[in-house]
């Protein structure tokens, strides 16, 4: 009778329970199903497939770009002006609204592929055992209750428990981060163990990279770990970045505040006597004018320029809004293999028994521990007792690096300048150590032929080979797991006891600790098992090794750390190590705890997110653990980036608000869930992403600051003119047109804001806190300067205009062509306005002067091509038959300049203002610091009298 089978999570714990008993509770046999009954559970069951979402459809996307207020009231205007026969302002504007679009479209069309990079995970095949007989079918055929094979190269095709092994290691990095391949056995484990712990199970999607097993299948589909980790996919919900909720805030004040007056600017001009169709007119000239059309596309280029740099610096990004969401993050969760460490086992301490002492006497006495420098595969190094050289290596160190290069697999490879290790991580440590030390690696194997071996195994903890000596003899080596080689040591307990305090001292810092050890052997000795490894083997000492953490990574925390960024080490690896790389790293002070993934999963909503923001390093942690701490810092308000490689991280990678995923040794999921893909798999990278996104925000508050202040001058230049201006031969006196308003908008603005998207890094990015997500964009400084720069734009074109417009008139009759001088000399003096005001524009803190006149000489470049685009608009005919210009004579040109000048001194002042504000509030607070530990004193003196 077929059932249907849960995850091993959520139904049995299959882990914890003993082989024999997990066949009777799935109704399976060592001899497999029944090929009826493997039939009925798959009609049952399902395929063994991973379901792929659907995604939005086309349709759904293009709606996503424009429902946005602001591009309703630019479609409404569009409308409206070629209805009127205005059909070069809509025109214009209708180009811009599909620009933005077009952009928005592709980047989701892009999006959304991690669940099919999963499904490419499930093999194609597996091999089975059915009604006694092994046969090869399609994965999706195999059901709960099969029993599969498996062998070395092989992807486990679903969720199974172990029946049998032989030697079997599996690689599931993936799932649980851990950098070496998992060692199985037969044995059931508790029922509260991890992922990573559960060492009699084979996860689907895994790969096998030594060994053959037998195993029964226990979950398959949506119920394995990677239909698990799918499903949390499809539960981790996309974030919105603080940059597109402050535009979207911004987008829905300026729509009402645009509305609301242009539609008062309508009943105004009516009122006023204005034609129905100039009212209009004014109405849509108002919103064109006071809506920022160039700033999208500002936006949208200023990020790609992001882009350009953090390429430079290794970091990819996916998603435009991550650059400036890198430089919000408060928090970084951080996977520590290949991220925050090197990726390569070091061996790092080595330890003999005492000198000159034989046997039991030389473990009862102090042993050398010795320290190995040198990180990597490179065989650069020393050996060094105290932190001092010593200069002849010992001829026990000696003996202890020949036998681990000797019982050993592993071969150093060599491709140009880059080294690295074929065969298993940690056996390529030994074979470093070796040769960083002085041990000719190739010699010595061929002085001692590999005769037999006894492989590893996760039952033995143990290898051992055996290999002939120069003269004839022979001799076994045996490497292992310190409990297992010394229960075959010729030692007692008083031995034991030593040599397990320096294993235990090892792995307090978070080494990987092997036992080395020898014993001669016949010489009529031909082969070697079990048999030949009784008791009697004298050991050679330990060796402790760890993946090393990059010094550029504690440089980058260090600076994280000085810029108000919360430094986060999530890890599937163990405790221990974790909090021993997490203490190099700096990021578990005295006093501060690590915590597991067992624990984690005991933890309530309120107790984990005062774990997640009180706790620094979490070891041995599942996939939904990763998930529910991004979660738990984002409902504490926090921007959080996290990182990682594997399948594992994809959901926390999705659902953070910045997901950072490793190119070198990323899985195809983790990268298509993330937005920045890092090309060196450097935390460093991430740090040099996280500059470059804070100097992309204040390039874009600069652009700002820079953009809106004309927009509103504008908006005042028609509300002023409307309301106050009189009506000439019937029709409305106007210092600007729509189309002349256009001119300025799309062409003199995108030309001067642009080139603030390259200036440089204001010098205090990395050394002020993270700023909050809450914050408006549009802050009370940039709302101030914009009413500032507005209000004097608008009297200087409008005064500008007058003065222009009323020495033309004769008799109280004007020409049209003065009217078109005058009109010009006002886009002008808006235009010099910019010009000059762009300049104040580069440095929001600090003068020009202070932060160098051609730091930035695209700023040059863009005042040089605004001119020359001006020039045009005023002498050449077709521009004046586009927009209604005219021709300026050279006294026009210098009033218009003087007038524009004005802003220079006023921005001073505005500066010397903010800047003196500043030092009285820091001066205040200064002094109430000192008030408080006055009092605090005085308070600790009168308790002592």
């Amino acid at each position: 009778m077929s059932q249907r089978v849960l995850p091993p999570s959520a139904a049995i714990a299959w882990h914890s329970l003993p082989a024999p008993d997990v066949l009777s509770k799935i109704e399976s046999a060592g001899a497999g199903l029944a090929a009826d009954e493997a039939a009925r559970r798959l009609r049952d069951v399902g395929p063994n497939v991973i379901q792929r979402a659907k995604g939005d459809g086309p349709l759904k996307l293009l709606f996503r770009q424009i429902n946005d207020p602001l591009i309703y009231v630019l479609l409404a205007a569009a409308a409206l002006a070629m209805a009127m026969g205005e059909v070069i302002d809509g025109a214009v504007v209708l180009a811009v609204v599909v620009l933005n679009t077009a952009i928005g479209f592709v980047q989701e069309l892009r999006a959304g592929k991690a669940i099919e990079a999963l499904v490419d995970m499930v093999p194609q095949t597996a091999t089975v055992v059915r009604g006694g007989q092994r046969s090869v079918i399609p994965a999706a055929d195999v059901v709960p209750g099969d029993v599969v094979v498996l062998d070395a190269g092989d992807k486990v095709p679903a969720d199974a428990r172990l029946l049998s092994v032989k030697n079997l290691h599996v690689d599931e990095s993936a799932l649980t981060g851990e950098s070496v391949p998992s060692d199985k056995h037969i044995a059931a484990v508790p029922e509260d163990a991890g992922v990573g712990d559960r060492k009699n199970l084979a996860f689907g999607g895994t790969l096998v990279t030594s060994g053959t097993a037998t195993a029964v299948v226990v979950a398959t589909g949506a119920a394995t770990e990677l239909g698990r980790i799918s499903s949390m996919l499809h539960e981790a919900t996309e974030i919105e970045t603080p940059l597109t909720r402050s535009m979207a805030k911004v987008g829905r004040v300026l729509t009402i505040a645009i509305v609301a007056v242009a539609l008062l600017i309508v009943g105004v001009a009516l009122l006023r006597g204005y034609p129905p169709v100039d009212a209009m007119l004014a109405g849509i000239s108002l919103a064109v004018a006071a809506i920022p059309e160039g700033l999208p596309a500002i936006i949208t280029i200023s990020l790609a320029i992001g882009v350009q740099r953090m390429a430079r610096r290794r970091a990819v990004i996916r998603k435009l809004p991550a650059v400036e969401t890198l430089g919000s993050t408060g928090v970084i969760c951080s996977d520590k293999t290949g991220t925050l460490t090197r990726n390569e086992m070091t061996v790092r301490a080595l330890w003999t028994p005492a000198a000159g002492a034989q046997g039991e006497a030389a473990l009862e006495q102090a042993g050398a521990a010795l320290e190995v420098t040198g990180v990597g595969y490179a065989p650069d190094g020393e050996l060094r007792r105290d932190g001092a050289p010593v200069g002849e290596v010992p001829e026990a160190v000696r003996a202890l690096l020949r036998a681990g290069l000797l019982c050993n697999d592993a071969r150093m490879t060599r491709e140009g300048d880059a080294r690295g290790i074929e065969g298993d991580p940690t056996e390529g440590a030994l074979v470093v150590a070796a040769q960083k030390l002085g041990v000719d690696v190739e010699g010595t194997r061929r002085e001692h032929p590999r005769v037999d071996v006894v492989p590893f195994s996760s039952e033995r903890q143990l290898m051992a080979t055996l290999h002939e000596a120069p003269g004839g003899d022979r001799v076994i080596f045996m490497k292992g797991a310190p409990e297992a080689v010394l229960g075959r040591a010729a030692i007692g307990e008083a031995g034991r006891a030593q040599v397990m305090a320096q294993v235990e001292q090892m792995a307090a810092q978070g080494m990987r600790v092997l036992a080395v050890a020898s014993r001669p052997a016949g010489r009529d000795v031909a082969s070697l098992d079990e048999e030949h490894l009784p008791e009697g083997f004298e050991l050679l000492g330990l060796e402790g090794m760890i993946d090393p953490p990059r010094p550029e990574a504690i440089d980058a925390i260090k600076a994280c750390h000085a810029a108000g960024i919360t430094v986060k080490m999530i890890t599937g690896d163990h405790l221990a190590t974790a909090r021993a790389i997490g203490g190099q790293l700096g990021l578990v002070p005295d006093g501060a705890r690590a915590m597991n993934g067992t624990e984690l999963s005991r933890l309530s909503e309120g107790e984990l997110r005062a774990a997640a923001t009180s706790t620094h390093v979490f070891a041995r942690v599942a996939p939904e653990h990763k998930l529910r701490l991004v979660k738990a810092l984002q409902a504490e308000g926090r921007v959080v980036a996290m990182t990682g490689d594997g399948v594992n991280d994809a959901p926390a990678l999705k659902q953070a608000d910045i997901g950072v995923a490793m190119g070198i040794t990323g899985t195809a999921v983790s990268k298509e869930s993330a937005d920045v893909v890092l090309t060196d798999d450097n935390f460093a990278s991430i740090r040099a992403a996280v500059e470059e996104g804070r100097r992309v925000y204040d390039n874009l508050v600069k652009a700002l600051a820079f953009v809106l202040p004309t927009n509103l001058g504008e908006a005042l230049i028609l509300l002023v003119a409307v309301m106050s201006f009189p009506i000439v031969g019937g029709a409305p006196l106007m210092p600007i047109t729509a189309v002349q308003i256009l001119w300025v908008n799309l062409v003199a603005t995108v030309a001067l804001s642009l080139p603030l998207a390259f200036e440089a890094m204001e010098k205090d990015v990395m050394s002020r806190p993270p700023r909050d997500p809450g914050e408006p964009i549009l802050s009370r400084f940039v709302l101030v300067r914009t009413a500032i720069v507005a209000v004097l734009m608008t009297a200087g074109a409008i005064g500008l205009f007058f003065y222009e417009y009323s020495t033309e008139v004769r008799g109280g009759v004007v020409s049209e062509i003065a009217y078109r001088e005058a009109q010009t000399a006002a886009v002008t003096t808006v235009v010099l306005f910019q010009i000059f005001y762009v300049l104040n524009c580069r440095s929001l803190r600090d003068s020009m002067l202070k932060i160098g006149l051609f730091s930035n000489p695209w700023v040059y470049v863009g005042i040089g091509a605004l001119l020359a685009l001006q020039l045009c608009f005023v002498y050449a005919p077709f521009m004046h038959t586009l927009f209604g210009s005219a021709s300026l004579s050279l006294d026009a040109w210098v009033k218009s300049t003087l007038v524009a000048m004005s802003i220079l001194p006023v921005m001073s002042a505005e500066r010397w203002w903010r800047t003196r504000r500043a030092r009285r509030s820091a001066e205040r607070e200064r002094r109430s610091d000192a008030s408080d530990v006055g009092g605090v004193a005085s308070a600790m003196a009168n308790r002592g009298a």
